[in-house]
């Protein structure tokens, strides 16, 4: 399979426990590139673990993960998978963006220099470049003029839009978003949003954790329900949303819309 012909993101049967409890149970589901795809499900359901399970922040119980074709944090020798080295998971997890429900921003840099850290400390990228693509993407996520702010003097939806900078600025070819609006006050939740929606007119290829159901309904091109650790419903917004098949879909979105 190559990378021209394989989906940006394909899970194979991928299973993932804690200990006894088993939390993902043989998910399935391919992510074509230039899609959004939103995740919805109860809390404890497996989301963010499936999330944190494409970039490599969780090893694998069982099945393969590919992005872009490539097994993330993986070789795989006769059909048993080998983790790789550090250096080799970091190469590959740089390709991947991620936006966590916290903004984890480095309180003691600046905007600009939260924006530009990665790129110049893992890719040895040179610094007038980066300082240029930096100030671009605080424009694009509308923070030109805090650059020179520090996280201390931002509110909670500017943090967010750092955060989303400073994936971007990695220019990945794909982000995940752990429910990147859970931890905002409910009138900054629009002004994430607003950036993600943009990201995805762009092409950018997004996977989405969020309770944000008029977002998924706007902006995803397919929309995936998973509780108890399997995906309980799939398919294209406006039928999973306005007319969910299965009662467990039925039930949550009576809750939550």
């Amino acid at each position: 399979m190559t990378s021209v012909e394989a989906p940006m993101v394909q899970a194979v049967n991928v299973c993932k426990s804690f200990g006894t409890a088993a939390v993902l149970k043989g998910i399935d589901l391919e992510v074509r590139r230039g899609e959004v795809m939103t995740l919805l499900g109860p809390s404890g359901s497996g989301k963010s673990t499936f999330l944190r399970l494409i970039n490599h922040l969780e090893t694998l119980s069982a099945g393969r993960l590919y992005v872009d074709g490539q097994l993330i944090g993986y070789g795989e020798r006769n059909g048993r998978l080998h983790e790789l080295p550090p250096s080799a998971v970091q190469r590959r997890r740089a390709e991947i963006g991620m936006v966590f429900q916290r903004f984890n921003l480095f309180a003691h840099m600046t905007a600009l220099q939260n924006v530009m850290e990665a790129p110049i400390g893992v890719r040895r990228e040179k610094r007038e470049v980066v300082r240029k693509r930096a100030l671009e993407l605080l424009d694009r996520v509308g923070l030109a003029d805090k650059a020179s702010s520090y996280p201390s003097a931002l509110s909670g939806g500017q943090q967010q839009r750092v955060a989303i900078a400073r994936a971007l600025a990695m220019q990945p070819k794909l982000m995940l978003f752990d429910e990147p609006t859970s931890a905002l006050d409910p009138e900054l939740v629009g002004e994430v949003l607003d950036v993600m929606k943009d990201l995805a007119r762009s092409g950018m290829t997004m996977v989405v954790v969020t309770h944000e159901i008029g977002f998924a309904r706007e902006v995803a091109d397919h929309a995936v329900f998973i509780d108890g650790g399997v995906v309980v419903e799939s398919g294209d917004p406006a039928r999973v949303l306005a007319d969910p098949q299965h009662p467990r879909t039925k039930a949550f979105l009576g809750k939550v819309l």
